[in-house]
């Protein structure tokens, strides 16, 4: 049987553009949903559609209170941490195999 993971994710409008930091426990679904603009608000407002950093946690609860550390993160410090594991800001959705 398969563990169920939760995940913590970035999106980004382009390299260095406007940021948006999530949890998840479907993580294919769902950022196909915020790249098909399924979701109203932000995402769609900014064209926030590259998923371009990502984590696994293997609870819900640390996986929210990993993205509630991140969000309280200035700017530079969530760039650094996308710059480290991707530093061209690609698009990481079409290779999530999770």
């Amino acid at each position: 049987m398969k563990q169920r993971q939760f995940f913590v994710y970035m999106l980004a409008s382009q390299k260095n553009g406007t940021l948006y930091i999530g949890v998840t426990s479907d993580l294919v679904q769902r950022v196909w949903q915020h790249k098909n603009d399924l979701v109203e608000g932000f995402i769609k407002k900014y064209a926030v559609h590259d998923l371009v950093w990502f984590e696994s946690r293997l609870t819900a609860m640390t996986a929210i209170t990993r993205e509630k550390q991140i969000k309280k993160w200035n700017r530079s410090w969530k760039i650094e941490l996308i710059d480290v594991e991707n530093p061209d800001w690609n698009d990481l959705f079409g290779g999530i195999s999770v």
